[in-house]
């Protein structure tokens, strides 16, 4: 099951392949901007533009990157618009697009003596875009410049749509790992990553590591400090991220650090210790994983939970003919630790049990009142450390982020 569908992009221009709503804002700017442009009346347009100013008046020379001629076409969506002056400054730039009738703006930076500015972000595929520049020259007169281009195209398996978890506005636990999932791979993961960031408050140390080309994972060197608030820039859109891929949007999510909530589970004394805030909150009697379905130790992460869940042991392999076979409609307060199907839930029919014995198929059970209690303080996110038996976490059975040193976890970045 997947816990953090992708927000609906936002962004784009080309037609999304998961979710049509929120797509490129018309910005306001953007019409001031055209109509200011479309006042520059008889000037022609070119890669390079056409110049207009005062006759007798040495002339301010304005130049672009985007090469020579009266319309330049295809250019790269991962280009960064750049604009210079020579023999005066600039004064003002604009860069609006047109993409099917959704328009828009790319904002920039005019450098501090007005010779130069540079665009503030990437292009858009198949668009129509209008650059449009007044300066002044040495000897004070005015100027004004209009260059038109078009980028090239690119279908939806030419872009990578980048989904991030934990969702925005949430409030989850501290071993929340932050997760960027790619849905066409990227090749190129350094290029990727130098397009992805995260800040806190408080400032945290952190590094990011690739699972595969098509996930990659950012955890803190310790769990986050409670709450913190956290934002995640993944400001992809355009970047060429290797092999004719290019982000389709950029994103940015912001989410909270709720309590500190730390599960501490001994399977030998059949005990689960619940740490909130670094202080015991309560003791609880628990029954894990029996010989041959032992509970994994390892330090686990909160990843879904459910007031009521069916659970058929056909999903772990288990088929119906099997003595181990179950299938039970309504396991109440279950939260799952594993992409493999552990849970910690409440499990009325082992009471007798819990606290002195592991019955288990793999899953932590408790009592209805204690499952109660721990899920209304749980989050996802929350941490759970479990130790006392010998089979260990699988690397990627669940987010097993925590399972390795900082310095380990590291070495899975691209940079």
């Amino acid at each position: 099951m997947s816990l953090c569908p992708p927000a609906s992009p936002r962004g784009r221009l080309s037609p999304a392949r998961r979710d049509p709503v929120g797509k490129v804002e018309l910005a306001l700017a953007s019409v001031l901007a055209a109509g200011a442009l479309a006042a520059c009346s008889g000037a022609a347009h070119g890669g390079g533009g056409h110049q207009v100013s005062s006759p007798g008046a040495q002339p301010v020379s304005f130049s672009t990157n985007l090469g020579p001629g009266r319309h330049a076409e295809d250019v790269p969506v991962d280009t960064v618009v750049k604009m210079s002056a020579s023999g005066g400054q600039l004064d003002a730039v604009h860069l609006t697009f047109d993409a099917g009738g959704t328009q828009g703006t790319v904002p920039g930076t005019l450098s501090k003596d007005g010779t130069s500015w540079v665009a503030d972000g990437l292009l858009e595929p198949g668009a129509d875009y209008r650059l449009g520049a007044t300066g002044t020259s040495i000897d004070g007169a005015p100027a004004r410049q209009i260059s038109i281009f078009s980028t090239q195209d690119l279908s939806l398996d030419q872009q990578t749509f980048p989904s991030v978890a934990p969702l925005r506005d949430t409030t989850v636990g501290v071993g929340m790992p932050v997760i960027v999932t790619f849905d066409v791979p990227v090749t190129d993961r350094a290029a990727a990553e130098r397009h992805l960031s995260v800040e806190s408050t408080p400032a945290v140390r952190g590094t990011w590591h690739w699972v595969d080309d098509t996930e990659v994972h950012y955890r803190p060197r310790r769990f986050w400090p409670a709450g913190a608030d956290v934002t995640v820039h993944a400001d992809l859109n355009g970047v060429d991220v290797g092999n004719g891929i290019y982000g389709q949007e950029s994103r940015e999510v912001s989410f909270h650090i709720g309590s500190s909530v730390i599960d501490r589970i001994n399977l030998r004394t059949h005990r689960l210790r619940v740490v909130i805030n670094g202080r015991l909150a309560r003791t609880i009697p628990i029954t894990g994983g029996k010989p041959g379905f032992e509970t994994r130790s390892g330090t686990k992460v909160i990843m879904e939970k459910f007031l009521s869940k069916r659970m058929d042991a056909a999903t772990t392999g288990i088929a119906p003919s099997n003595p181990e076979y179950y299938n039970i409609a309504n396991v109440q307060y279950a939260m799952r630790v594993t992409n493999s199907g552990e849970f910690l839930h409440a499990a009325p029919w082992s009471v007798a049990d819990q606290g002195s014995a592991n019955v288990s198929h793999g899953c932590v059970g408790m009592s209805t009142a204690n499952a109660h209690w721990l899920f209304d303080r749980s989050h996802i996110g929350d941490v759970v450390i479990v130790k006392g038996s010998n089979r260990s976490m699988e690397a990627g059975n669940g987010w097993t982020d925590w399972n390795q040193s900082y310095a380990s976890y590291k070495q899975g970045s691209a940079l």
